[in-house]
């Protein structure tokens, strides 16, 4: 008979050693529980950044039906949820897709999504850069007249971000959380007018039928850009080391986090077909699709509720940038702990107990990244944010689907003794398996959406995926031939 998996203990509220490449290194635990870490992984998702920027996209494509497609990512996700979190109690490694795979599918397949994880978490951290000084700028200019370049507003950023890597994890979660709720709230000021009023052709309920969400000619498009909304609530298996009680905390937060989104998500898009009616608001996306939320908080609210909502959109992407900067430098870490990459990422702050060096690096990246935009005169929007961003969802999916895989095959392996349902570590996992390999086809076939270019640059992006898999495959294949016990410890690593 199977028995679990050992687990190293770990004292709460200890301190970390700081000693580089120790495999007993640890992050500091905090006190932070489900609702923080679900705050923490939502606001990764930057909400109103979302629901601004993406909601009106997939109205202008794929119709009236939006609200439902969403209703539908999120309930594909739910269900890769309940093998994810199972996982979660079972493989504790704050490696998340690394661990996971590499312990179902064998060391060689966690290499390479290691590597693919790391590089989309990376990007999209960095991407959101992008957009950040696209937002600030405009805003600045808008407002007091004064014309500031870009990169200054997007370094600027990476400076506060990277003090705040450097700092404790409860800060930065203190920080996104009050990002986060001034987003939703700013966004509810927008719905209760709306409901109370019932726009110009009421409450109507259209956008949930399935003729609405599946019969439009853009539906496969609309799909692409519905489930890269939701990138990020995976995040919340990385930073079990620094939560209260990790074996309830992580599946406890994953699924708030994913039941808000997919909750917010479909409610404010609803609220967007109530405002304008379900007959215009199609035509509204088209003709104005950056603007729609503005357009109709100006009118169901005021002038001054567009500027709040103008700003907070700034807000959201840094809140969207500082997540994704610490989920990246804790993947950074863990790998150096795990011995894939130079065990110096794994250093822990004496003090704070946080992965400096590894958030140092990301930084750092980030720095050359944005200057480089910057020296070829790019477009922070069209260049950096989207041509960063979109192969980074879009590994996110493949990741989500290897790992679904995973899940199956390592109940399967290890079922004795697990005492977990057949709907969860089976039935559940195949059926978001088949919506997430849909979902990959979906977003590859269109993503020109998500890239913003239809030239030989998104077959660039799209290569940049294999190969960053096949990387990790190759350092892991190579490791096993040259240090043997290295390798045999891989996703070995136990922290509660």
């Amino acid at each position: 008979m199977a028995t679990s998996d050992p687990v190293r203990p770990v004292t709460p509220g200890a301190s970390s050693p700081s000693v580089a490449g120790d495999r007993d290194a640890r992050l500091s635990r905090t006190r932070m529980g489900p609702f923080e870490l679900a705050f923490f992984v939502v606001a990764a998702a930057g909400p109103l950044l979302v629901v601004a920027g993406f909601a009106p996209l997939a109205f202008l494509i794929g119709g009236v039906g939006a609200p439902g497609a969403q209703l539908v990512a999120a309930l594909v996700l739910l269900l890769f949820a309940v093998g994810f979190t199972r996982m979660a109690l079972r493989i504790r490694n704050p490696g998340a897709f690394y661990s996971y795979i590499g312990r179902s599918l064998g060391r060689p397949m966690g290499g390479g999504a290691a590597v693919l994880a790391l590089c989309a978490y990376s990007v999209i951290a960095i991407g959101q850069l992008g957009a950040f000084g696209s937002f600030s700028a405009g805003t600045v200019s808008r407002l007091t007249g004064v014309d500031v370049p870009w990169p200054v507003f997007s370094l600027l950023a990476i400076v506060i971000v990277a003090v705040l890597g450097h700092r404790r994890i409860s800060l930065s979660a203190k920080v996104l959380g009050i990002a986060l709720l001034a987003e939703v709230a700013i966004l509810l000021v927008l719905a209760v007018p709306v409901l109370l009023q019932g726009g110009p052709e009421g409450l109507e309920f259209g956008s949930f039928s399935p003729s609405a969400i599946f019969a439009g000619g853009g539906t496969g498009a609309m799909f692409a850009v519905v489930f890269g909304a939701f990138i990020g609530f995976e995040s919340t298996a990385i930073y079990a080391e620094e939560t209260r009680e990790p074996a309830r905390t992580v599946p406890r937060a994953t699924y708030l986090a994913l039941g808000f989104l997919g909750i917010f998500y479909t409610f404010m898009a609803w609220i967007a077909v109530v405002a304008f009616g379900e007959s215009q608001i199609v035509a509204a996306a088209t003709e104005n699709p950056t603007e729609l939320f503005f357009i109709a908080t100006e009118q169901y609210v005021g002038h001054g509720a567009t500027v709040v909502m103008e700003i907070l959109l700034i807000t959201s992407a840094f809140a969207s940038t500082l997540a994704f900067h610490n989920t990246t430098s804790r993947y950074l870490f863990t790998l150096g702990r795990e011995g894939l990459l130079p065990r110096r990422l794994a250093a822990v702050h004496p003090r704070h107990g946080s992965p400096h060096v590894a958030s140092a690096v990301q930084a750092a990246a980030a720095v050359v990244v944005v200057l480089l935009f910057a020296l070829a005169g790019a477009d922070p929007y069209l260049g950096l944010f989207l041509l960063m961003v979109g192969p980074g969802i879009l590994a996110v999916i493949v990741l989500q689907a290897l790992c679904a895989v995973a899940i199956v095959v390592y109940f399967r392996r290890h079922a004795a003794g697990h005492g977990m349902s057949v709907w969860a570590t089976l039935v559940a996992p195949l059926a978001s398996l088949v919506g997430l390999v849909v979902a990959t086809w979906l977003v590859a076939i269109n993503f020109e959406l998500l890239s913003g270019r239809t030239d030989w640059v998104n077959v660039l992006l799209l290569a940049c995926l294999p190969v960053a898999f096949a990387v990790g495959v190759v350092v892991t294949t190579v490791l096993r031939r040259r240090d043997r016990a290295r390798y045999e410890a891989l996703t070995q690593t136990q922290i509660y």
